[in-house]
């Protein structure tokens, strides 16, 4: 089982969307059967059946053995991985484009970004688990508090020039070596209230620095 799964395949991204399968797949973390599953998720076995012969069929669950009960063969599936993201290849011909935007504080750019590296690392993820090979892969995650506006505009550009600095020292241009994507990304922190996505902030409560 993958840790995280990077769905591209838009009728798999369709079926992991249904309430019910999303249910179904979260239950699945550990192996399981219909009858199994009907307990817990409140359906009939049938109904659960239904729901796992379509997750089967696009791949988001697998099977892990076959028990034979009197003149029954119950199966016991479970979910190809623990968590599941939907790239945005699923949404090909409306997918954001990074080289559509050129503006480093562009907040679409940032975005676009962030799901070319879904992609990016959905593809590479499959390929060394096909390859049996582990992905040379560092991240840092962590947050800043500005006194203002300037501070932050201030950072950005010491950053900027500090990785620059790095690019330039350790950026082999010539034949051979392997290359990398490098991004680095600062935008505010969600305030505590829009946590939960269901909620509206009012227009005043907005922060617009």
């Amino acid at each position: 089982m993958l840790d995280i799964e990077v769905i591209e395949d838009p009728a798999a991204a369709e079926a992991s969307l249904d309430p019910i399968r999303t249910r179904i797949l979260q239950e699945l973390a550990e192996p399981g059967s219909a009858t199994q599953l009907a307990a817990k998720v409140g359906l009939p076995r049938q109904k659960v059946n239904y729901h796992l012969k379509a997750l089967e069929r696009h791949g988001l669950v697998e099977l892990v053995e076959e028990r034979r009960k009197g003149n029954v063969t119950e199966r016991v599936l479970r979910a190809t991985a623990a968590s599941y993201l939907i790239s945005p290849v699923a949404l090909q011909s409306v997918a954001p484009d990074p080289h559509r935007f050129t503006d480093r504080f562009s907040a679409f750019w940032l975005l676009a970004l962030a799901g070319r590296m879904v992609q990016e690392m959905g593809k590479l993820i499959a390929g060394a688990a096909a390859a049996r090979q582990k992905l040379a892969t560092f991240a840092i995650d962590g947050e800043i508090t500005f006194r203002t506006a300037a501070d932050r505009a201030a950072f950005a550009e010491d950053l900027a020039v500090a990785v620059s600095r790095l690019v330039d020292k350790y950026h082999h241009g010539g034949a051979g070596g392997r290359k990398h994507r490098l991004v680095v990304a600062l935008h505010p922190a969600l305030k505590p209230e829009t946590q939960d996505s269901t909620k509206t902030i009012p227009a005043k409560e907005q922060d617009n620095d």
